[in-house]
């Protein structure tokens, strides 16, 4: 006797289907067209996850770096000096610190240009 499939193949199409749903016309209806989209989909899912971490960290010296300007400081003297004066402090800690507690910025600024 022929061994069958189907059961397999059907949860394989509906999870398939299940991750389309939502796109336009026969994308979200057909598996062929389906499995096309998805496929591309996921690559840009796993290759936008890195991109996020790169986006983020220009977003945090750019904020950083506006914060800076006003005090007369460029980012990489800013941060070659705290680096040499042991100040472990992530940049996104930075810029949230200079965007929301200006004050306390000034403070790590000031200790950093003595």
């Amino acid at each position: 006797m022929k061994t069958k499939h189907a059961p397999a193949s059907r949860r394989r199409k509906k999870k398939v289907l299940q991750l389309a749903k939502g796109y336009w016309g026969r994308r979200s209806k057909h598996y062929r067209r389906a499995i096309e989209t998805v496929r591309r989909s996921l690559v840009y899912a796993y290759r936008d996850r890195r991109v996020k971490k790169r986006e983020f960290r220009s977003l945090w010296v750019s904020r950083i770096n506006a914060a800076l300007t006003q005090k007369g400081l460029t980012y990489g003297e800013f941060i070659h000096v705290l680096k040499e004066k042991n100040i472990i402090l992530s940049r996104d800690i930075l810029a949230k610190i200079a965007s929301e507690h200006p004050g306390v910025f000034d403070k790590i600024v000031e200790a950093v240009k003595k």
